[in-house]
């Protein structure tokens, strides 16, 4: 019986070893050595408030504003409208208190189906396209090539990553900025603060079904086994990060799907980047795109793959590059 119970053992440490081998070499031969940064024609242009055709400035030119706002949107047309009042009230209010404070608001229409750029060109026409700007991509690319692209067309001192659905309070803006100036001297002017929700686990665990709870707590075991350690909430959409950093860690990140903030955190500490995990009013807002299940199953591919390509050397953090 223990000859045979050893015989299984062997088996499955055989079994194993040979999946992980395979997913490791998967992993390998489908890598693409250099993220996917070009641009389509028509994406390096915006349409300023006459419907006119302007290029779109550089993430490498000098900054020329204090805080850029990039919002991913994919047919966001109804939730859209309430994230863009709070984020402009707040914004040209501060304004009116510190004429100094300069911003403008990206929206990254992400090959929406539906009315999103329209909408959005609606605010790019109140307010003036120098401070609401809209950019259009051919093609659906996922949440992270939209802030990518928004982040590379950004001209802030200090880029801000927001979602369109506005779940987080845009005054908690100055909490992230708070975290920011506290990670000072920013090495190579380079720090990123992080908005968490992990203060509001236990009360989002009592709303959540049990599937969904140790769904949530398998995701965070693979991100800390994997990817990225000390940050507890990886996944809220409110990220702040000086310009320097916003250049270096996007321009080395591959992911265009959910998972990307785990790889643009990777590559942050794996370049020594300070981060801060602030702590934000959050709620949660109906219409959410994520599928629980099948979402999750493609993040956790992503994480492992994340890994596995680094490890492997078949990605690679990139030195400073130009897009094209």
């Amino acid at each position: 019986m223990a000859s045979l119970l050893l015989q299984l053992a062997g088996l499955v440490v055989a079994l194993a070893a040979a999946a992980l081998i395979l997913v490791s070499v998967i992993a390998f031969i489908t890598a693409t050595k250099m993220p996917p940064h070009h641009r389509h024609e028509e994406e390096k242009f915006f349409l300023n408030a006459k419907g006119q055709k302007e290029t779109l400035p550089s993430i490498w030119d000098s900054p020329t504003k204090q805080l850029s706002v990039v919002v991913p949107s994919y047919n966001e047309e109804k939730r859209l409208p309430v994230m863009m009042d709070e984020a402009l009230n707040y914004l040209e209010e501060r304004q009116k208190q510190d004429p100094k404070f300069t911003f403008e608001v990206v929206v990254v229409d992400d090959g929406s189906q539906d009315q999103t750029s329209k909408v959005a060109l609606k605010y790019s026409q109140k307010y003036g396209s120098d401070k609401v700007r809209v950019v259009t991509l051919v093609r659906n690319r996922g949440k992270g090539g939209a802030v990518r692209m928004g982040v590379f067309s950004s001209r802030g001192e200090k880029i801000l990553m927001a979602d369109a659905d506005g779940a987080t309070k845009f005054p908690d803006v100055e909490k992230l900025e708070k975290g920011l100036s506290a990670l000072q001297p920013w090495p190579d002017q380079m720090a990123i603060a992080c908005g968490s929700r992990a203060h509001l686990e236990k009360e989002s665990i009592a709303q959540r079904s049990y599937f969904r709870t140790l769904l949530m707590y398998g995701f965070h075991f693979l991100v800390w086994f994997l990817c990225v350690k000390g940050i507890r909430d990886t996944q809220c959409g409110f990220k702040l990060l000086t310009r320097e950093a916003a250049a270096r860690t996007f321009s080395s990140l591959h992911i265009e799907r959910w998972a990307f903030d785990v790889e643009l955190l990777y590559i942050a500490q794996f370049l020594n980047i300070p981060v801060a995990e602030v702590a934000v009013n959050w709620t949660e807002i109906d219409g959410s795109k994520l599928v629980p299940f099948w979402s999750w199953l493609q993040m956790g591919k992503d994480l492992l793959f994340i890994r596995l390509r680094y490890l492997m050397g078949a990605w690679k953090i990139e030195p400073t590059r130009k897009t094209s």
